[in-house]
């Protein structure tokens, strides 16, 4: 897994790093994301086993890896690019997306999971044969589940993530206001960006408020995770699809 996540991250490297001129879409940024995703997977594995992700991971970020040669962008950004306050605002938004992509997935796992459980326990009350179950009460998971580690410990893992995504996410917006003076020459405008931007962060502040004073988990804790997310991808993500692909412009 490092050898491609290497290459995939040097030719990242080359296009977003390394030329004078910025040529930044849709498909970079989903790139530069699932990289970093990837890279966020790898530091959790040496913790914790979590071979059963690799499913979820790793087809997603091969989809993406190719994207920026097949939508390149129509245009190269403007000259601003070049300064090391916008590649900064950048590279934070990209590590935001990142966890909070990994998040997501997490969220997926332990939804699947918890429904494999839930049908195990219908089962063995309808008389099926009943797996003798763990110290914690639950069930044993079979074939690629049996290497997960337990769902509160997934459940803690998830909220940690959040916790680092939204601190990313609140450095993003944060440096996207200041930096505006200085690159685009006035303050910061509640574009279509902004707006989504901003409910994002306001959505996963409500999510982690309510873990922590109303210990908010399960499908509660999922659905604003979702929600989030989605804000999130219609933030940049989303209206440059739209923008590059569907209609054709910058």
């Amino acid at each position: 897994m490092l050898v491609p996540l290497a290459f995939h991250g040097w030719l990242l490297v080359r296009a977003l790093v390394l030329p004078a001129t910025l040529h930044f879409g849709f498909g970079l940024a989903l790139s530069v994301t699932l990289w970093f995703g990837v890279l966020v997977y790898v530091v959790e594995s040496l913790f914790l086993n979590l071979d059963g992700m690799q499913p979820l991971v790793l087809p997603v970020a091969a989809l993406a890896a190719p994207l920026p040669a097949l939508f390149p962008g129509l245009a190269g950004v403007s000259a601003y690019a070049a300064s090391i306050e916008f590649r900064l605002h950048v590279l934070l938004a990209m590590a935001a997306y990142s966890v909070f992509t990994i998040a997501i997935l997490h969220a997926v796992l332990m939804s699947l999971i918890e429904r494999r459980l839930h049908r195990a326990h219908r089962g063995s009350q309808s008389g099926e044969h009943r797996a003798p179950a763990g110290h914690d009460g639950s069930r044993p998971l079979t074939g690629p589940w049996a290497s997960l580690p337990p769902l509160l410990t997934l459940e803690r893992l998830l909220f940690q993530l959040i916790g680092i995504a939204f601190a990313l996410l609140t450095l993003t917006l944060a440096t996207g206001s200041i930096f505006s003076e200085s690159l685009f020459g006035r303050p910061a405008t509640f574009n279509h960006k902004t707006v989504f931007a901003v409910l994002s962060w306001l959505t996963f502040a409500v999510l982690l408020v309510g873990r922590r004073f109303y210990g908010w988990r399960g499908r509660t804790a999922l659905r604003w995770t979702l929600a989030g997310f989605v804000l999130l991808l219609l933030a940049y993500v989303g209206s440059r699809f739209v923008l590059e692909v569907v209609l054709g412009r910058t």
